[in-house]
């Protein structure tokens, strides 16, 4: 350890150059200098605190620049006096001796380094099933921007042939947003799910809504198909998908199954991981049980405060404030993340999804006993040109009348309404208060009653009936 005339130096080491990691460098760099504090981040990819939200737009073209996606490139950090060494993997961590080991991708030199305070933001990894073919060349994930790039390359190496076709595995967000961009560059597109409805994070009546519009668009949705392997040509690269009891071929295969915490340095160094394999942490955002570890974003798990419960949320959202939280801590102030009542939006095409809360079989499995009120109603006043249809449903605990989630799917102006019941839930109102909400009113942005109120009317009077 060094002393300066300034007194205690210390050298923070933070794993991870995307938001949760770099987000966390950022803040304890403003609240303590390079005199005080020697900051050492590692990346294993070729950029650093990027949107990998943006990415499907980037593939479809809405976003026309890669650089549009950076937040922050590596230079500017080293201008900061963040020393980031990209495209250097760690792959250990010693808690004993407080250091770490990396290796430089480009040149395979190993060196150790020592730390005072660490900081695990490794993200999380693609799902990607045991299956044959899996790892074929022409089948992408989505999950970094070094993935985009790689996914656009393929792309462009087969623009302009006729008859282009893609099959996209999975219909979560990843997988329609996917959909929609692989769509707008001219590829006839097949979304092939394993369960019945897409959209697993809303319940299946608001799902089979999803699936009616995919289909009004020309996406050929498969729903309850798991798949059984990658169709793969002469040359090696994937041709098509295959599911039990049909085939469907394809010039490029894109992966949208999900992800899960990359937490195998955690893990290999005996920290505390909870049940979907995230870092658990206290509300600082500190790894339990350890005075000088803290982790953030899509390696960890957080509290959800309707269920009480702990989740794995992947979300660049959390992943900047849990960094936020982290930088501040490290560099001797105070932070709390208090958690997370599992907020988010997505679009297809013009259709938009939003949901927060507790779904049906998340109520269930914790035990809540619950109403549910659906309502069909309009983004702007029924008279008012354009006005077009959304349904909002609202679960509610069954004694108490609060809300526990809400799901809507409309068009224009439908996604953002989730907001409100995110307030609502953060808050603990239950639906009875949330109809007395004094919601902004004229004729283009709503009805007289917005249809958050009206679904939480039809709640409110669900939970009455309900005794």
């Amino acid at each position: 350890m060094r002393r300066t005339s300034g007194g205690k130096w210390e050298r923070l080491v933070v794993v991870g150059g995307d938001a949760a990691g770099m987000s966390a460098a950022s803040r304890a760099r403003r609240l303590k200098g390079p005199e005080e504090l020697e900051i050492t981040a590692f990346e294993r990819g070729r950029f650093s605190s990027y949107s990998a939200c943006g990415i499907p737009y980037w593939v479809g073209g809405a976003v026309a620049d890669r650089d549009a996606l950076v937040a922050r490139t590596p230079e500017e950090h080293r201008e900061r006096a963040i020393d980031l060494r990209m495209r250097t993997e760690v792959t250990e961590i010693d808690v004993a001796a407080g250091r770490v080991r990396a290796r430089d991708l480009s040149t395979g030199a190993q060196t150790w380094t020592g730390y005072d305070k660490l900081v695990i933001a490794t993200g999380a990894r693609p799902v990607r099933p045991p299956i044959p073919g899996i790892d074929a060349p022409g089948v992408h994930g989505v999950q970094t921007l070094d993935d985009g790039q790689a996914l656009l390359d393929a792309l462009e190496e087969i623009e302009g042939r006729d008859g282009r076709r893609a099959v996209v595995v999975g219909a979560g967000y990843i997988g329609v947003e996917m959909a929609e961009a692989l769509m707008r560059r001219g590829y006839t597109v097949t979304l092939v799910d394993r369960r019945e409805q897409p959209m697993a994070t809303l319940d299946p009546d608001m799902g089979a809504l999803v699936r009616g519009a995919l289909d009004d668009l020309g996406v050929t949705t498969v729903s309850g198909a798991e798949v059984v392997g990658i169709l793969t040509g002469d040359d090696g690269r994937a041709r098509g998908v295959a599911v039990k009891d049909a085939e469907y071929p394809a010039d490029v295969v894109v992966l949208g199954i999900g992800v899960r915490p990359e937490t195998g340095l955690a893990r290999a160094a005996g920290l505390p991981l909870g049940v979907y394999g995230g870092l658990l942490t206290d509300l600082s955002m500190r790894v339990r049980g350890c005075g000088n570890i803290w982790a953030g974003g899509d390696c960890v798990e957080v509290l959800d405060l309707v269920s009480g419960r702990e989740r794995h949320i992947a979300l660049g959202t959390h992943a900047n404030k849990h960094g936020q939280v982290i930088g501040a801590n490290v560099a001797g102030g105070y932070g709390t993340f208090p958690g997370v009542v599992g907020t988010a939006v997505s679009k297809v095409c013009d259709l938009e999804i939003a949901r927060t809360g507790l779904r049906e079989k998340d109520a269930q499995a914790v035990g809540l006993k619950y109403v549910t009120a659906t309502i069909e109603a309009t983004n702007s006043a029924g008279y008012y040109p354009g006005a077009a249809p959304m349904t909002v449903k609202m679960l509610a605990e069954r004694r108490t009348g609060r809300l526990l989630g809400v799901q809507i799917v409309g068009r224009e102006g439908a996604g953002k309404r989730v907001d409100v019941a995110a307030t609502a839930l953060t808050a603990g109102m239950t639906v009875e208060q949330l109809t007395a909400l004094d919601l902004g009113y004229a004729p283009p942005f709503s009805p007289v009653w917005d249809p958050v109120l009206v679904a939480a009317r039809r709640a409110a009077a669900a939970v009455r009936d309900a005794g």
